[in-house]
């Protein structure tokens, strides 16, 4: 399939998600907070503005020329933010980047100190093959809705500091519930991350925009597996977390260090 989307990975984010914008991490009272993304392996085309990252992938397929260069993710991450940002005056979050060129899950810490929060002041990754495995049987992915155009999650912001503490914890729950195998855990991140977005940037889950009722569909989805998450504000995908199969979903593979691309 690689021959038809390319060999960039794909990237899922999740729990902590926003904690990567500057105007959230300024108000976060404690120093660092976290999100977790994972690199993917490009098995099928995702769809676009879906909260897949899929305009940061474009932008990488052109400027390295539809494979990831044999360089320092640092240096990665850093030209790729460059190439799509330019002098954007609403840069997008470097999370897209991280999670494209960093293999495994990994997880992000985020402060306004440093580089005035635009920048992880800390990646750590889990490459293990055992643990990717584990994630793989655990998250399926439904297909919901793509953004709208003219959709603007940001028209109104509620950023209150100790909700935003609140979603940087959400990524730290999120990292160590992958690490332990704990599909519990980890659906009870995703789930609080949710509430999180809802009560800071309630755009993000309902907004005159949408056509789809998604609050409607994510408490259905959470009320009857152990989590659940949108990929990105305004829907896109839904990952559940769930050992069996959930009618309609998706598997995906993991794209650790020794994946071959």
């Amino acid at each position: 399939m690689t021959d038809i989307v390319g060999k960039i990975p794909y990237r899922m984010a999740f729990a902590g998600g926003w904690i990567d914008q500057p105007f959230v991490s300024a108000l976060n009272p404690e120093p660092d907070g976290s999100m977790v993304v994972v690199s993917l392996i490009p098995e099928f085309r995702f769809m676009d503005r879906c909260g897949m990252a899929t305009s940061s992938r474009k932008v990488a397929q052109r400027l390295w020329n539809g494979g990831l260069p044999k360089e320092s993710p640092e240096k990665l991450v850093r030209q790729l933010y460059d190439e799509e940002n330019g002098n954007k005056p609403e840069p997008s979050g470097s999370q897209d980047m991280v999670g494209i060129v960093y293999p495994g899950i990994s997880r992000l810490d985020y402060t306004i100190n440093h580089e005035g929060g635009y920048f992880p002041v800390r990646v750590e990754s889990c490459n293990d093959p055992e643990t990717a495995s584990w994630l793989e049987r655990s998250i399926s992915i439904i297909p919901i809705a793509q953004r709208p155009d003219g959709y603007n999650p940001l028209e109104i912001k509620n950023l209150d500091p100790a909700w935003i503490q609140r979603l940087g914890q959400t990524g730290r729950n999120c990292f160590d519930a992958i690490v332990q195998r704990n599909r519990k855990a980890l659906g009870e991140s995703m789930n609080d991350c949710m509430a999180c977005w809802e009560a800071i940037l309630p755009g993000t889950v309902k907004h005159s925009s949408l056509k789809v009722e998604l609050k409607a569909v994510l408490s259905h989805y959470q009320q009857r597996y152990d989590g659940a998450m949108f990929s990105g504000c305004g829907g896109g995908y839904l990952y559940v977390v769930s050992d069996e199969d959930v009618p309609g979903g998706i598997r995906i593979r993991v794209r650790t260090k020794d994946t071959a691309l």
